[in-house]
């Protein structure tokens, strides 16, 4: 079973996420700020990902520490989910659309971790969470789970659109980079074999 159990506690929060990559999409989520599980739990969904999110964090500063930290932890819970990553597709791609609005999203699991990051919103701020914390949560969740990501929105116009279609996006191409492959025969999907470095 590939699944994991990750804490994180620091002065700024203190997180808790178990996960499991094979599981049905089932969520339970609570991070303090609305629209934000509701995005964790669109990424669940869509990912196939079974997750539960716990974070504790000093909104009464801001929201990037919460932001932040919860792709942290949640990174490290799907790298140590994946663990070698022996027999997985590796490589997935997805476009999602959603009314007016086209992303993109790539994903190698490749253990060398990277984002590129192509969005740009119409407006500054969701309710009251600022937009420019979406693309920290991706590099973070990029850095920690070890995946070379390029998010991507190829037009739109409509703000909640944009951003609940690149963590739909990166959600499918997670879902179908992970799935084992049953013609790998468990190796490692690599020429080096092995990921990383």
């Amino acid at each position: 079973m590939r699944a994991a159990t990750v804490e994180r506690k620091t002065r700024e929060t203190e997180i808790f996420v178990a996960l499991e990559i094979d599981g049905s999409g089932d969520y339970d989520i609570d991070t303090g700020i609305g629209f934000f599980d509701h995005m964790l739990e669109a990424f669940a969904k869509h990912a196939m990902l079974d997750l539960k999110v716990r974070t504790e964090g000093d909104l009464h500063i801001d929201m990037h520490h919460t932001v932040e930290d919860t792709g942290i932890v949640i990174g490290q819970a799907i790298a140590k989910a994946l663990g070698d990553c022996a027999g997985i597709r590796r490589f997935a791609s997805a476009y999602i659309p959603m009314d007016e609005t086209l992303s993109r999203a790539s994903i190698d699991i490749s253990k060398r971790p990277y984002l590129v990051w192509r969005v740009e919103f119409p407006r500054d701020k969701i309710g009251d969470m600022d937009t420019e914390l979406f693309k920290e949560w991706f590099h973070a969740l990029a850095m920690n789970a070890g995946l070379c990501l390029h998010v991507e929105n190829l037009y739109g116009t409509n703000t909640h659109h944009i951003i609940e279609s690149c963590f739909k996006a990166t959600a499918r191409a997670f879902r179908f980079a992970a799935e084992p492959d049953p013609r790998a025969a468990g190796a490692t999907p690599s020429t080096k074999g092995v990921l990383g470095g």
